[in-house]
C-alpha cells in the first residue's frame, strides 16, 4: 500500500502496548483505521461532509490520542481557522499524522505546534465517547 499520510516516511516507530494485536507500527494502524473510521467517529459538526473517500475527516484528535496510546509520544495541535486544533503525533523525534489526507492540497505548517491535553479535548463528553468507540472498533477489529 501506498501512504500518503504526512510523516509517512519517517513513521517508524513501534507499539508499547500488546492491547491492540497486528498494531506494531503506525502504518498498521491506519491500515486498521482505515476500515473503521466512520460518520460517527467524524466529529458532529463535520458529519455532514464525511464520506469513505474522505474517512479522515473529522477524525484528528480521537485518531491522535489513541495512537498516543499505543505509541506513546506526545499528541501536537495546529491551530485552525474558527479555533479548533488539528492533531497529530510526535514519538521520539518522529513527526507523523494519520489525518493529514483531509486537507488534500493544502501544506500544514507542523513547527512550534502546542502540546495537547486529552483532559481538555475529553473534557467534550461527544468527543470523549467518540474516541471509546474508535478504541473499542479497533480492538473487535484485532481481535
Amino acid at each position: 500500500m501506498a501512504y500518503v499520510f504526512y510523516g509517512h516516511e519517517d513513521a517508524d516507530v513501534h507499539s508499547e502496548s500488546s492491547i491492540y494485536p497486528g498494531i506494531e507500527t503506525p502504518y498498521d494502524l491506519y491500515d486498521a483505521l482505515s476500515d473503521i473510521w466512520c460518520a460517527d467517529t467524524c466529529a458532529p459538526r463535520m458529519r455532514h461532509e464525511w464520506t469513505k473517500e474522505n474517512r479522515t475527516l473529522g477524525q484528528c484528535s480521537i485518531t491522535a490520542f489513541l495512537c498516543q496510546d499505543i505509541f506513546g509520544g506526545d499528541v501536537r495541535g495546529i491551530l485552525r481557522p474558527g479555533g479548533n486544533y488539528h492533531c497529530f503525533n510526535v514519538v521520539d523525534g518522529h513527526v507523523f499524522d494519520l489525518t493529514s489526507e483531509q486537507f488534500g492540497d493544502e501544506v500544514l505548517d507542523y513547527s512550534d505546534a502546542p502540546l495537547q491535553s486529552r483532559e481538555v479535548h475529553f473534557a467534550k463528553e461527544e468527543k470523549r465517547l467518540r474516541y471509546e468507540q474508535l478504541k473499542a472498533l479497533l480492538k473487535e477489529h484485532c481481535n
